[in-house]
């Protein structure tokens, strides 16, 4: 069977089309307020299309929240100088995220400061980030 250079194109423009259809839109998060987080890393998931970031944060009544954030894909995180070992399970942190809209325990990242005092920030948003990572406990 022969196809075309038409047939071609068709593909490809289906393959790509059906690849944007998957992404997801930021919608859910509240890019207009920051939440910072201090607690403990649960897992770190250097995982496609998006890594993640679970956290184990005290809660007022004593015990722990697991909050889970969202970052960029491994590929560009890597670009960004990131790599599967710069956060592990285990390590004390704050991350500043974009909370859900919908209350739940989860966002989207904005920056990290690691237990070197070293502050990643996510390069993608216009600002850069936050300057200055605020610590709440």
């Amino acid at each position: 069977m022969r196809i075309g250079l038409a047939g071609c194109f068709a593909a490809a423009a289906l393959a790509s089309s059906a690849a944007c259809l998957a992404h997801h839109s930021f919608a859910m998060f509240d890019q207009s307020k920051e939440l910072p987080l201090t607690g403990t890393v649960h897992d770190f998931q250097w995982t496609n299309p998006h890594a993640y970031i679970d956290i184990d944060v005290p809660n007022a009544g004593g015990g722990m929240d697991l909050w889970k954030v969202e970052l960029n894909s491994p590929n560009n995180l890597e670009r960004q100088g990131w790599h599967m070992h710069t956060i592990r399970s285990g390590d004390k942190v704050t991350v500043v995220i974009n909370p859900l809209r919908d209350g739940q325990k989860g966002g989207l990242f904005v920056s990290v400061k690691l237990p070197s005092g070293r502050v990643i920030l996510d390069p993608t948003r216009k600002r850069g980030g936050p300057i200055n990572v605020p610590q709440v406990h």
